[in-house]
């Protein structure tokens, strides 16, 4: 849920945000990443791209690739899109594993399929159905791309722009983007802080914060893929997940939210206790049916608003390798890979097949604007936009 600050602490956090260029004498990090191919295993040379050969110009802008580590973890952000690129954690055996599916060069992203590999989308991530809503008695239309429907706010949405970035040090780097008053169809122009960070714990935490000059729409997320047994390593139905949701939200074909939340009991939707993605991803269900499996919001458990809990557990069935999602968000976007074709090839010369990744997007309800009994997500002049999101990796045997 979106805190409101007082307009004078909000003008200090703004004046916070300088952005200048970034170091570039980022060290390229190599290690060792085990990569399972059907049944075998091949040893191949694990690094996240090189800055020097990543990057490109953009719209008159620099592309560039930050690296940021810890002890134990290190993750590739490029300013193109606030996006993840590359993230090494060790598995259960201390060998280290790329989670993180993406591509060596920003040209690669720019491509369609590759559009909404790991980015920062906003302003409003997830669908807006026909691309309409109206705000104070004003009705908007925004950029459609997503089967009569607004995904992720269209083609002018985050996921397409060269931040400006400052990496703080080795384990840090703060992005911003200024969506300009129209960008998308979008009324007023918003300031996006979004800071990366490895902490101690190991977690990859991700600060958001947001300003705007006319009421908005407002959801940002980050749109990581995830694959916990390394980039190129087959489907992810056999990682065992937890969501700790009692409720979803029902949709229709174009996968807009139909009315309020229902309860997940009974249904193929219920991962409050650990389950495999693919057990029941298969089952006659008309829920499943519409999206080809999973990409459903599920609304988090809480028991007060914007306290900062866990949303979801992921394990890898091979690397043992844990990812625990917390936010401060009230929901979280599933999604289960199901849109993948296995013409995306990584990093590694491996394709991200058919349910190959999938993504954990905490957020704001979907299609929020056309309902009012949805918890907000209009940003108002004078407010401050905050929330934080971590994805926290440890392993079990």
């Amino acid at each position: 849920m979106q805190k409101l600050i007082l307009p004078v602490l909000a003008a200090t956090l703004i004046g916070l945000n300088a952005c200048q260029p970034a170091n570039k004498s980022e060290q390229k990090a190599t290690d060792s990443v085990a990569v399972a191919t059907g049944d075998t295993t091949a040893m191949i040379d694990a690094k996240l791209p090189d800055p020097a050969s990543f990057g490109g110009e953009v719209e008159g802008k620099k592309a560039q690739l930050f690296i940021l580590k810890n002890k134990d973890i290190q993750v590739a952000i490029s300013n193109y899109g606030a996006r993840i690129v590359g993230l090494l954690v060790p598995d259960k055996n201390g060998k280290m594993t790329d989670v993180a599916p993406g591509f060596s060069t920003v040209a690669e992203y720019q491509k369609p399929d590759g559009a909404f590999f790991g980015p920062v989308v906003g302003r409003f991530g997830n669908r807006i159905a026909k691309g309409k809503f109206t705000l104070d008695g004003k009705p908007y239309s925004l950029e459609l791309n997503n089967n009569g429907n607004t995904l992720h706010s269209g083609p002018s949405g985050f996921h397409n722009h060269v931040w400006d970035a400052k990496q703080v040090d080795d384990k840090t780097v703060e992005m911003t983007y200024v969506s300009k008053d129209g960008e998308g169809g979008f009324p007023g122009t918003v300031t996006t802080k979004v800071t990366f960070s490895l902490t101690d714990d190991d977690a990859l935490k991700i600060v958001y914060s947001g300003k705007t000059d006319k009421a908005t729409p407002y959801n940002p997320t980050s749109h990581g893929f995830f694959n916990l047994n390394g980039e190129g390593s087959g489907t992810v139905n056999d990682h065992v997940v937890m969501i700790n949701a009692d409720k979803y939200s029902v949709v229709d074909k174009g996968l807009i939210p139909q009315g309020e939340p229902v309860s997940v009991e009974g249904t193929p939707f219920d991962f409050r206790k650990p389950t495999a993605i693919g057990a029941r991803v298969n089952e006659k269900n008309e829920q499943l049916t519409f999206a080809g499996g999973y990409d459903h919001n599920w609304v988090l458990n809480k028991t007060k608003p914007g306290e900062m809990t866990t949303a979801a557990e992921v394990i890898g069935d091979k690397s043992g390798i844990k990812m625990q999602v917390l936010t401060t968000e009230p929901a979280m976007q599933f999604y289960g890979g199901n849109f993948f074709k296995g013409t995306d090839i990584g990093k590694y010369g491996k394709p991200t097949v058919y349910r190959g990744a999938f993504a954990m997007e905490t957020q704001h309800y979907p299609d929020s604007p056309n309902h009012p009994s949805y918890p907000t997500t209009i940003l108002k002049p004078g407010q401050t936009y905050s929330q934080t999101t971590e994805y926290r990796f440890s392993t079990v045997k």
